[in-house]
């Protein structure tokens, strides 16, 4: 995975709540198991109109919206179905972080296997941020992961709270097969002794 440091892009807002894997990548996209393409799905039935045209209504469709990279997003982002196409999608458009007052159990999770940084913060720090990201082109934010801390477009700043290994993860780029490989010397050690202590198995 692409290692997640410092990430300095415009932030998208999406006040809605409850918004859920289906509304992220709806069923229809499931079908394929590549990571790639899966970004022109995103949010799909609220991007398109029935006739396949963007909605000017959506937020990642206006001008100022549409490379942004970051989003800040209403309560409880990620529930319903655990599906990992979610936060393929979302890397896929571009997005790299999620911020929101909380995210279900799976998506969370799901996201730090992806190189996909989701915070959590408090209602009233989410509102501030709300506001910074609805002022369009200017709604600029620097998330600096080894600070843990949310810089706005005015200079303000959030901090947040990450577990330490998780934020190892990020900063170094592992997935599930990454930190499995930063034992490969240990594993082949392993794998050595054995073959010597019991060369029939």
């Amino acid at each position: 995975m692409k290692p997640f440091t410092t990430l300095t892009g415009v932030a998208a807002p999406l006040d809605i709540m409850n918004v859920d894997t289906d509304m992220i990548i709806p069923k229809q996209y499931l079908k394929t198991i590549k990571r790639t393409g899966l970004g022109t799905g995103l949010f799909s039935e609220m991007r398109y109109k029935e006739d396949g045209s963007d909605n000017p209504e959506f937020v990642l469709n206006k001008p100022a919206y549409r490379k942004a990279e970051i989003l800040v997003a209403g309560d409880n982002f990620g529930c319903g179905s655990s599906r990992e196409h979610a936060p393929w999608a979302l890397l896929d458009f571009g997005i790299r972080c999620v911020i929101s007052t909380s995210f279900a159990d799976i998506f969370y999770n799901n996201c730090f296997k992806n190189g996909i940084l989701p915070i959590t913060v408090s209602q009233a720090d989410l509102d501030k941020l709300m506001d910074d990201a609805r002022r369009g082109a200017n709604a600029t934010m620097t998330i600096d992961l080894p600070s843990q801390e949310i810089r706005g477009p005015d200079g303000g700043v959030v901090k947040f709270e990450i577990d330490s290994f998780r934020k190892h993860l990020l900063l170094n780029g592992l997935d599930d097969i990454g930190l499995t490989m930063e034992k490969s010397s240990a594993i082949s050690s392993f794998e050595q002794k054995l073959s010597t202590s019991r060369p029939w198995a």
